[in-house]
């Protein structure tokens, strides 16, 4: 069995300064492959270039700029290209399938914001202490950073990333032959409907009611996301007010998504634990929540014909 473990990492000043040009560098990495695909499929002979291309360039790139890319790990930077070359396949996929095919963009610095790792003792790696609190994680380019681990690391470690959330680091550990711990027997089977009014309904009647967590912040959020659209356009990014109006944002935004996540993984847990079998309908829960485009009345100018939108609504 799989299971991947996240760690707060807990870096000194110079090593995030080093993390945060490691993200840089990977992601122009990112977008001169990108800009290199962009140019041979203009050209005229249509030359299509595959990652293969692309990561056999690697050493003179490293070789042309030692103290850019020439200072992280080779095996990264593969990663960072296959993961452009994937971005690549699902976007032909999406154009042999007839949907709409999005091609893919450049990446900004800021949205750029993690880099994996393939293999432990690779460019990286996991020195862990079980019950120790001098668990470090050494990353080529960056040195051994404290990782604050809250629980016991299980399994062959496989892969390691790096993330930033916000002004957060994080370690993501990918462990393989993590053994299974199966549970007690219960005898029970439950069905579950998904909902937009309730979060889940049982087939035994048990309603679990949506927390609703963004109506909780929802004015706090609206008050920073006003005052971050006061900045006009050509000081942005700029400025130290601009950018803590912006972290200001995020971080209500990232406290949200935690608080949901929590909630999700509670509820699961408690299913899991009390019931052998779980069905469940596979629902569109984004079509259900969107609203109905609205369609003009051909009797009345200018008026349109009601929406179902308070149906979606109960």
């Amino acid at each position: 069995m799989r299971r991947a473990y996240k760690f707060l990492l807990r870096p000194t000043s110079p090593q995030e300064q080093a993390l945060r040009e490691m993200l840089a560098d990977h992601c122009s990495l990112y977008n001169a492959a990108l800009q290199e695909r962009r140019d041979a499929y203009r050209h005229t002979s249509k030359t299509k270039i595959r990652y293969e291309d692309q990561s056999a360039q690697l050493k003179e790139i490293r070789a042309f700029d030692p103290g850019r890319q020439g200072r992280w790990s080779f095996s990264s930077q593969q990663v960072t290209l296959r993961r452009l070359n994937r971005v690549f396949e699902a976007f032909f996929r999406r154009v042999k399938g007839g949907q709409m095919p999005g091609y893919p963009r450049f990446k900004g610095t800021g949205h750029f914001d993690s880099v994996e790792f393939p293999r432990d003792g690779d460019g990286c790696r996991w020195d862990s202490i079980p019950h120790d609190a001098r668990t470090r994680v050494r990353l080529q380019g960056v040195g051994h950073i404290r990782v604050h681990q809250h629980r016991p690391v299980r399994g062959r470690v496989k892969t390691i990333s790096v993330k930033r959330e916000g002004r957060r680091w994080f370690v993501i550990v990918v462990c393989g032959d993590v053994p299974a711990e199966p549970l007690a027997p219960t005898g029970s089977a439950v069905g579950i409907d998904l909902g937009v009014a309730h979060l889940l309904t049982t087939s035994e009647g048990e309603f679990v009611e949506n927390p609703r967590l963004l109506a909780s912040i929802a004015e706090e959020l609206a008050a920073a996301q006003r005052h971050l659209a006061t900045f006009p356009q050509r000081t942005r990014q700029r400025t130290k007010r601009h950018r803590a109006a912006a972290r200001k944002v995020a971080k209500l935004c990232a406290k949200i998504r935690r608080q949901r996540l929590d909630r999700h993984h509670k509820t699961a847990l408690k299913l899991v634990r009390e019931h052998d079998v779980i069905a469940c309908e596979r629902l569109n829960i984004a079509g259900m929540t969107r609203a109905p485009d609205s369609r003009p009345d051909v009797e009345q100018a200018g008026a349109f014909l009601p929406t179902a939108l308070r149906a979606k609504r109960v």
